[in-house]
């Protein structure tokens, strides 16, 4: 039978602590609760086997203009969750909105998490790397500790080309010609 990640004691404690205060409203960044890089949110995912709703508090990796979530203790129960449901509802204080969660690709993953480390990523020896990790080590480190972007249903949902149409449009029409 194969083994089951699961996070350490001392972080299912914490992350019962954590949610108790993010369901307070509490706005907390991590690492370290009150000052760090990565916004906390509330993480709500459908179970995939109950049907329940489950939460885990998790930290926000932005950059260029997107939304992550990792797994530094691998792929955990949260995990297969939203690989199953694909979607999932993010909180923070008293917002709330429901994202699609995507699997990034090994490659572009190990892309992604190479960059935050490279930018101080606090979290980064739960994945195993290091700033002087090489790529090849990155895409190890991300097969087993899975990242997800996540975004709005909305935006997620409009086709790029419809995108790039439209700013197209606005460039070449800068001024609307009401009649």
């Amino acid at each position: 039978m194969a083994t089951k990640d699961k996070a350490p004691r001392y972080v299912r404690i914490a992350n019962a602590m954590t949610t108790t205060l993010l369901r307070a409203g509490f706005k907390l960044v991590g690492p370290w609760i009150v000052f760090g890089n990565y916004p906390m949110y509330l993480l709500t995912v459908r179970g995939r086997k109950s049907g329940l709703p489950r939460t885990v508090p998790v930290a926000i990796i932005r950059r260029n203009g997107k939304c992550y979530v990792g797994s530094p203790y691998g792929i955990v129960d949260w995990v297969r969750n939203l690989r199953a449901a694909k979607e999932a509802s993010l909180t923070r204080g008293r917002r709330s909105e429901t994202v699609n969660a995507t699997e990034l690709p090994i490659e572009e993953a190990a892309l992604v998490l190479r960059k935050d480390v490279k930018d101080g990523n606090p979290f980064a020896s739960y994945f195993g790397v290091t700033k002087d990790s090489s790529l090849e080590e990155f895409e190890q480190a991300v097969a087993s500790h899975p990242l997800f972007v996540l975004q709005s249903p909305l935006v997620q949902g409009r086709p790029q080309a419809e995108q790039e149409e439209r700013q197209s449009a606005k460039e070449e029409h800068p001024q609307s010609q009401a009649h």
